[in-house]
């Protein structure tokens, strides 16, 4: 009987209530890590967690990734329940649609704020955490980091950031043995998917028409691609931005 890809691993999951982060906390469980959830829903997050204990040890906080103070509470949490940090699954993140001159400046604030300073947040903390032992960090972009489209610029703009983010967080901390790569999801069906093509379905299906494989993706194969750059099998891989998108972004 082979090991699971992450047993062993103590791995967080900040953004698991719902989506890829609740099938990544679920996956990576599975593949014997021992997982920390972190999301806004109190009550999401309790019922992952009852549902994982039969195949993982699996613990969660509540908090607001924008937050410093909580981020920096998701990490501690972490080191005080299972001792040290081995890795790191960022997924938190909302959408924004409209145009650029169209949307608000209430709205830009809290898309950057949750997409952008969140995501940063996170790395300095797990950062600190790992920066004696080594490990394993993977941000969630998207292949709208890659390029611009209408109708999605401060989202686009985010990922776009959370890419920067990234490719310069693995050249910091490659010394220290830390890895850092990020994941960049075409369509994937989701909450976050569910909600744009109610709002317009037809640039949906547009999307999706788009992708050489005909078909959007699984939260579960995102998972995948997330569970494998965090293992030990990806060991020599860091600064590695990972379109999952079916070929959209070839």
């Amino acid at each position: 009987m082979t090991a699971g890809l992450l047993a062993g691993k103590v791995v967080l999951v900040v953004g698991g209530s719902t989506g890829i982060g609740a099938d990544s906390a679920r996956l990576f469980a599975a593949e014997g890590a021992s997982v920390m959830v972190a999301a806004r829903s109190k009550d999401t997050l309790a019922d992952l967690t009852d549902e994982l204990t039969a195949v993982g040890h699996v613990a969660h906080t509540p908090g607001d990734v924008s937050v410093a103070a909580d981020v920096a509470r998701f990490v501690d949490a972490t080191l005080e329940r299972f001792g040290r940090l081995d890795g790191a699954f960022n997924n938190a993140g909302i959408n924004q649609q409209g145009r650029l001159d169209e949307v608000s400046e209430e709205d830009f604030d809290r898309v950057m704020a949750i997409n952008v300073k969140g995501m940063w947040l996170c790395l300095r903390e797990e950062i600190r955490a790992m920066r004696d032992s080594g490990g394993s960090i993977v941000n969630t972009s998207s292949v709208g980091g890659f390029r611009g489209n209408t109708g999605l610029g401060a989202y686009q703009a985010t990922k776009h950031a959370v890419i920067g983010l990234t490719r310069t967080a693995a050249h910091d901390n490659g010394p220290l043995g830390i890895r850092v790569n990020a994941i960049a999801p075409g369509p994937v069906e989701t909450p976050m998917l569910t909600q744009w093509r109610a709002a317009d379905p037809a640039a949906v299906e547009r999307r999706i028409s788009a992708v050489p494989l005909r078909k959007a993706g699984t939260t579960t194969e995102v998972a995948e691609a997330a569970a494998w750059l965090l293992s030990d099998r990806a060991s020599q891989v860091s600064g590695v931005v990972l379109p999952v998108d079916g070929g959209y972004s070839a």
